[in-house]
């Protein structure tokens, strides 16, 4: 497999529509699913997250139309699978106007939502988890004063560490995943306080 980075598996979100796309919780679901499951048809979907499968397809459409989700080779004629175009997305220029940063916010509040839903149901498991994931997972906490400059060097060296993993192993391809390999959430949230008051 060449290591060669797709420019397809990597998509910076400019547009305020399909950013307000996405965000919706069966959209990402159907994101997830198929970045865990690889191609699915509607109907497989739909039984998977427990939707109908007119729902199913209709928010497969809704992705499809602003490039999330394409359709992929199916077995035969009859079965019309649905695979991920991008398995990572960014929107950092999008914020630059009032409508993308209004977009950027109601789909990082829906994903902020998720990825605490994710912990709750983590720490239920986690007492019973080998050391080796219940040991480094979870939430850690560090406050510093930095530069702007010093603070978009430590968010391209975390990107650039995970951007190996991502490479080589796209989420959607099964193929690269090592026996014993679980599927783990890196959810970034930096935020920054307010300047005293002089």
């Amino acid at each position: 497999m060449s290591l060669e980075k797709d420019p397809r598996r990597s998509r910076l979100l400019d547009d305020p529509l399909a950013i307000r796309a996405m965000a919706h919780p069966v959209r990402l679901d159907l994101q997830s699913l198929l970045g865990r499951e690889g191609p699915l048809t509607a109907a497989d979907a739909a039984r998977r997250l427990g939707i109908s499968q007119a729902l199913a397809s209709h928010h497969l459409r809704q992705l499809a139309k602003y490039d999330f989700v394409e359709p992929a080779p199916g077995k035969d004629n009859r079965e019309r699978p649905w695979r991920l175009v991008s398995t990572s997305q960014s929107w950092q220029d999008a914020i630059k106007t009032p409508e993308g940063a209004a977009a950027a916010d109601v789909l990082e509040q829906l994903m902020a939502e998720r990825a605490l839903d994710a912990l709750a149901k983590w720490q239920q498991q986690r007492p019973q988890a080998d050391p080796a994931w219940r040991d480094n997972s979870g939430i850690g906490q560090t406050g510093l004063y930095l530069t702007g400059e010093e603070l978009a060097e430590i968010v391209g060296q975390i990107n650039e560490l995970l951007q190996r993993w991502v490479d080589e192993r796209p989420i959607d391809d099964k193929s690269t995943r090592p026996a014993g390999s679980r599927h783990v959430s890196f959810t970034q949230i930096v935020t920054i306080s307010p300047e005293p008051e002089e």
